[in-house]
């Protein structure tokens, strides 16, 4: 039975790819740049520019992410919609709802601003070193990054300009007073959507084997070592985040984070096992409650946390989106990282629950930013899988001290209760 778990596991074919594509990249470059065809190959699908280049590993990863375009501006749009829609019904839950979004929008941001700052003083991308993308010239990227201008990024961004109006529609929402059939309507195209994109994220080992098999096959076995780098990077990161920053908020509301950690290292452990810090989410709630945390401030900040406070996916989207500007070679500017803070502060929250969708958040992040590939991701693939992981117990633990602050601070903490 565990043997047939495993086979039926999408992590396990992913692991599986990546190995088969460090092996042909190795042993048989030749089979990994074999050219299917002479020249590159494009065409326009749904208003998403769909384009691979002509090497058979090429191929495979750039039908993958072609298909992953496909879903960044409905998801975009249906996720930060709603997500406004639901700010909305939990600010008029009063106090505490507000507070809950105020403390949630600090902390990722915070969460955002680390990220940003370790790859710019370690940089993890420096060491693959390319000249082109899937054939083609880069000089176009870093033009545009070097001539970056905030009238030209609204005016000719569609992602972006899905991203304005997605906020203001979902604002427009909360004062429709027939909204209910809408919400509604929104709620089954997302459900869809997203069970669309979970279809596609099964081609994600043939996106893994292709990405690897290119990168090791133009760029040698040594290119192993930056995505190496990044996965430490990312790990030591999310370690300093979570006994630093969190340990600092603990200890503002007299706990420590060490016994916090202890206290739920049962649910950790499912967190680990299943890489979803939705599988221990009741468990969680029972702790917290038996540990003196209200029932109604558990009720409202977990699962709120869920969509707005996911600290380890922030960490993350920043940390990838610099690192595959350090292995392009775009130099971004300060202006330039404020911007992908901005633009991770709200494309973030729809980040939860649902497989892919954090990759789908980081594609949208680069098609926003117009300055770094979005065929970049395929090599990210290779390594994406060992990081979800750590993404899922910072999370975690980040959604169990939001809690624990936000009660210790409305009153709604009973120390009787509190458990060693």
């Amino acid at each position: 039975m565990k043997q047939l778990n495993i086979f039926q596991n999408l992590t396990f074919w992913v692991l599986l790819s990546i190995l088969l594509g460090v092996f042909v990249g190795h042993f048989t470059p030749d089979l990994a740049l074999f050219k299917v065809i002479e020249s590159k190959f494009s065409y326009n699908l749904l208003g998403a520019d769909l384009s691979f280049g002509p090497t058979l590993s090429e191929v495979f990863s750039g039908v993958f992410i072609s298909l992953v375009k496909l879903f960044i501006n409905p998801i975009i749009f249906l996720t930060i919609s709603l997500g406004i829609v639901n700010m909305g019904n939990l600010k008029k839950v009063g106090r505490v709802g507000g507070k809950a979004l105020l403390y949630f929008e600090v902390v990722t941001t915070i969460a955002l601003f680390i990220g940003l700052a370790v790859s710019t003083f370690i940089e993890p991308g420096i060491g693959v070193i390319r000249d082109d993308i899937a054939g083609g010239d880069i000089s176009k990227y870093t033009q545009k990054a070097a001539g970056f201008s905030w009238i030209g990024f609204l005016k000719e961004n569609f992602t972006v300009q899905v991203l304005g109006f997605s906020i203001f529609f979902g604002i427009f929402l909360n004062y429709v007073k027939g909204k209910a059939k809408m919400i509604a309507g929104m709620q089954q195209a997302s459900h869809w959507v997203f069970k669309g994109l979970k279809i596609v994220m099964y081609l994600a080992p043939l996106g893994a084997l292709g990405g690897m098999a290119f990168t090791i096959g133009k760029f040698g076995i040594h290119s192993l070592i930056p995505l190496a780098k990044l996965m430490l990077t990312v790990y030591v990161t999310m370690a300093i985040f979570v006994f630093v920053v969190l340990g600092l908020i603990m200890r503002n509301c007299g706990e420590r984070i060490w016994a916090f950690l202890g206290y739920i290292k049962h649910e950790l452990l499912v967190v680990l096992g299943t890489s979803s810090s939705e599988a221990a989410l009741p468990s969680l709630m029972h702790k917290l409650e038996k540990m003196g945390c209200s029932k109604s401030v558990v009720g409202l900040v977990v699962p709120a946390g869920y969509s707005f406070n996911l600290d380890g996916t922030s960490i993350y989207l920043s940390m990838a989106t610099l690192f595959l500007a350090q292995v392009y070679g775009v130099h971004l500017s300060w202006e330039q990282m404020l911007t992908i803070v901005g633009i991770l502060m709200v494309t973030s929250k729809g980040a939860a629950g649902v497989t892919g969708s954090g990759f789908v958040v980081l594609a949208s992040t680069l098609s926003a930013l117009q300055v770094i590939p979005v065929e970049g991701l395929a090599l990210l693939l290779g390594v994406d899988r060992f990081m979800s992981e750590a993404r899922a117990i910072t999370n975690f633990i980040g959604n169990g001290v939001a809690t624990v602050w936000i009660a210790k601070h409305e009153g709604e903490f009973e120390k009787e209760q509190s458990t060693n």
